[in-house]
């Protein structure tokens, strides 16, 4: 099953993309398929916040972890909506997720 997941980037533009259930990836690798520019330097781990977004839509997502929560806490643009990429697997509880991407670091 594929879900769908609306981005708005960095200058303002939303397109609605495409994502498999079935592949055990998550947001950031996603994104990274699409081309966005998420570096994902800590190669998932929750480390970095490279791949820091805002989510624009209420959906039942994994818990914050004390790494990623740390991680945000240590950026200055952080909002109640800030979440890592990273941190959040594809699945059918996220379909129709509406995210923005975060200013870059």
């Amino acid at each position: 099953m594929d879900i769908s997941i609306t981005v708005t980037n960095r200058d303002n533009k939303t397109k609605k993309i495409i994502a498999p259930t079935d592949m055990n990836l998550n947001l950031m690798e996603i994104l990274k398929v699409y081309e966005y520019p998420i570096e994902g330097t800590c190669g998932g781990m929750a480390l970095c916040a490279s791949c820091h977004i805002f989510i624009n839509s209420k959906h039942d997502l994994p818990a914050i972890s004390l790494s990623e929560k740390a991680i945000l806490d240590d950026n200055w643009d952080t909002q109640p909506n800030s979440r890592l990429a990273c941190q959040i697997p594809i699945s059918k509880k996220i379909d129709l997720i509406n995210i923005r991407l975060a200013p870059e670091i």
